[in-house]
């Protein structure tokens, strides 16, 4: 059918909004079959994370050599990692990859709940930062990454032209973190380009748990159905966009974007 796969890696949320839920519902929407490989249990809701359980390394290994065992991969993104062990594993079995490769930074929760040990930071920089044809940041990830305060458009893009020197072919600097009005700015950034501002009307709602994943998610989707990479993120942006315009909350606290905007009637 000619349909692309696409492997996300990364944390489970059991109140489906966030990580591999969000991914793999991104990815059928966008029209791929999608694989996961879960690097950690997390008990949460809208209210906030109760609690971690990490897979172990030689687990979250097992999964990525069975999945590439048994099927093949168009395009692959990373998401909640946790710690060094997890890091250096999938760092390992994606260097020698075929295909293109979004790395979402997550480090904190919506609710504020760390995700990224800190002590592994250093190791994401180092090792998996590296192998990123695209680097997704919000604006705390991208001041961590950076070591330097964001406070208005030319920060985020001096930021992400900074970034860049870590190794990443590409990188898109998020803007859903800044103060605005009517618009919200992400920044491509691409080495020995100018940064490209990509705006988009901005959605007032408080649902809007999922949202780094929904679009990194996307964004791999797109890429691996043979997008370019601008139009890729365009295309993500577009259907994030669309999912927070029809966003709800099913339970109590932050809701989640709406993975099936477009595709089912909102309901009254």
């Amino acid at each position: 059918m000619g349909i692309a796969n696409i492997l996300t890696i990364a944390g489970s949320d059991s109140g489906g909004g966030a990580g591999i839920q969000a991914d793999l519902k991104t990815i059928m929407a966008m029209g791929c079959y999608g694989m996961s490989a879960i690097t950690a249990l997390t008990a949460q809701n809208g209210l906030g994370v109760s609690g971690i359980f990490p897979a172990s390394a030689d687990f979250v290994e097992l999964q990525l050599k069975t999945i590439f065992a048994g099927f093949s991969v168009q395009a692959a993104k990373t998401g909640m990692l946790f710690n060094a062990e997890i890091i250096h594993t999938v760092a390992q079995n994606l260097e020698h990859r075929s295909f293109p490769l979004v790395v979402d930074p997550v480090s904190v929760s919506q609710s504020g709940s760390r995700l990224l040990q800190e002590d592994a930071v250093e190791v994401l920089v180092r090792e998996l930062v590296p192998l990123a044809d695209l680097l997704t940041p919000n604006i705390p990830e991208a001041e961590m990454l950076s070591s330097m305060k964001i406070g208005d458009l030319e920060g985020q893009a001096q930021a992400g032209q900074k970034i860049l020197s870590l190794g990443a072919r590409a990188v898109l600097v998020k803007g859903g973190h800044m103060e605005h009005a009517d618009v919200v700015t992400d920044i491509l950034c691409l080495p020995g380009q100018d940064p490209l501002r990509l705006p988009q009307k901005a959605v007032v709602t408080n649902n809007n748990h999922g949202t780094g994943c929904t679009l990194s998610a996307a964004i791999a989707a797109g890429l691996g159905k043979g997008e370019e990479l601008v139009r890729a993120v365009r295309h993500a942006q577009a259907f994030l966009n669309r999912a927070l315009a029809q966003s709800y909350a099913p339970g109590k606290g932050c809701g989640p974007v709406n993975h099936a905007a477009g595709l089912v009637p909102v309901r009254d």
